[in-house]
C-alpha cells in the first residue's frame, strides 16, 4: 500500500488542489494528513488562494481515503467543515510491518519520544522543514509543508511505499529518500 503524506496546508487552496492532483497521479491508496489543514495560525502569513471552506470541500471529496492528525492551529470549529476526523493529537499506523507514530509535532516531538522501539518511524510536520534521517534505529520523518515552506525548502509531499519513504516537490523531483 503507498501512502501520500502532507503538513501544514494551512488553508490554501491552490496547493490542496495541488497535492489532490499529486494523490492521484502517484496512484496511492491513503492520505495522511500531519495537521494544519484549514487556518493560517497567526505568526503564519496568508497562503496563496486562501480559502478554508474550499479547502474542507476539496478534502472531504476525499473522506474515505484520509487518515488525520490535529496541528496546532487546528481546533473543533475547523472540524465541523470536515467529513472526516482530524482531532486526535496521534495516530498509530501500521504499514509493511512497521510501526509509524504519526503527529504534528507541537505536543509531539523527536526530543520526547524515547518509548519509540528498535524499527518505529515518527513522522511529525509542524516545523514546515523536510527531514528523513535515523537515529538509533528509528526513522524521523517530515515531509515539509505543501503550502508555507520554510528555509528555502520547496513545497513538498512524502511518499511511503516499500519501506521507502521519499519527500518530492511538485514538479516531480525527488528531495530526500530514506530508507526504513
Amino acid at each position: 500500500m503507498k501512502l501520500f503524506f502532507i503538513s501544514d496546508l494551512h488553508g490554501s487552496s491552490t496547493w490542496v488542489n495541488r497535492a489532490l492532483k499529486k494523490f492521484e497521479e502517484e496512484k496511492a491508496e491513503i492520505i495522511v494528513l500531519l495537521g494544519d489543514v484549514l487556518y493560517h495560525g497567526p505568526r503564519n502569513p496568508l497562503p496563496e488562494a486562501y480559502d478554508p471552506p474550499k479547502v474542507a470541500q476539496s478534502l472531504n471529496q476525499y473522506k474515505h481515503k484520509i487518515i488525520a492528525v490535529r496541528g496546532n492551529c487546528d481546533s473543533e470549529v475547523d472540524q465541523m467543515m470536515l467529513e472526516f476526523p482530524m482531532l486526535s493529537d496521534y495516530t498509530v499506523i501500521f504499514h509493511e510491518d512497521i510501526r509509524i507514530f504519526a503527529t504534528h509535532g507541537h505536543l509531539y516531538e523527536i526530543e520526547k519520544v524515547q518509548w519509540l522501539c528498535k524499527g518505529d518511524v515518527f513522522i511529525q510536520g509542524h516545523t514546515h522543514i523536510l527531514d528523513g534521517k535515523k537515529v538509533e534505529e528509528k526513522t524521523f520523518l517530515n515531509p515539509g509543508s505543501i503550502s508555507l515552506p520554510k528555509e528555502g525548502n520547496p513545497h513538498t509531499y512524502g511518499i511511503l511505499e516499500n519501506k521507502t519513504f521519499i519527500v518530492k516537490d511538485f514538479e516531480g523531483q525527488i528531495i530526500k529518500e530514506c530508507t526504513l
